[in-house]
């Protein structure tokens, strides 16, 4: 019952979405790629505790043209994966991304989606986290600086759990650094 109510949500708010959204006709279908290393399961932040390995992940995304104009800022799709350097749980993941940007540069972004990985879903291994489903919910936060039209350098932190959905939701963690290159 719980998982119809969910997908009629994201049905309906599908159906909505194109009377909202101005066109990307301006700036064109990709406004933006990023790429950047993250630390892999970071203690002590949303997840409150490391299982896997330290490593390092590599994190490349696109946030795309057509947005949804709100009074501070704009929401756009945005698509990518967080692939991990030695084995562990890597992502693909789709997000909903709000960005505010000071006529500094300094800009703030959050997001909510949804993800799919490789991971555990059951604690089967002990140096591995039971993430419980396949598909996860996705939370990005980012802070950066624009220093020019283009370039832009930034702190990422994105979450992944279940939201506890399942049984197990043991969640994951990753922080680090990305450049921004916007069309």
């Amino acid at each position: 019952m719980r998982r119809a109510v969910v997908w009629l949500t994201i049905l309906m708010f599908a159906l909505a979405l194109p009377g909202l959204i101005e066109p990307a006709s301006a700036e064109g279908l990709i406004r933006e790629l990023k790429i950047g290393g993250l630390y892999h399961d970071v203690p002590n932040l949303w997840s409150g505790f490391q299982l896997e390995e330290r490593s390092l992940d590599v994190n490349v995304e696109a946030l795309f043209g057509p947005h949804i104009v709100l009074p501070w800022g704009a929401v756009r799709p945005a698509a990518g994966a967080t692939i991990n350097t030695r084995g562990a749980t890597s992502k693909l993941y789709v997000d909903a991304r709000w960005e505010v940007e000071a006529p500094s540069g300094i800009f703030l972004a959050l997001g909510i989606g949804a993800a799919v990985h490789n991971g555990e879903i059951e604690p089967i291994y002990a140096d591995r986290k039971a993430l419980g489903s396949r598909l996860l919910f996705h939370f990005p936060a980012e802070v950066g600086w624009r220093f020019d039209g283009h370039q832009s350098v930034s702190v990422y932190f994105e979450h992944v759990s279940n939201g506890y959905t399942q049984d197990y939701n043991e969640g994951l963690d990753s922080i680090g650094v990305r450049y921004g290159y916007r069309f």
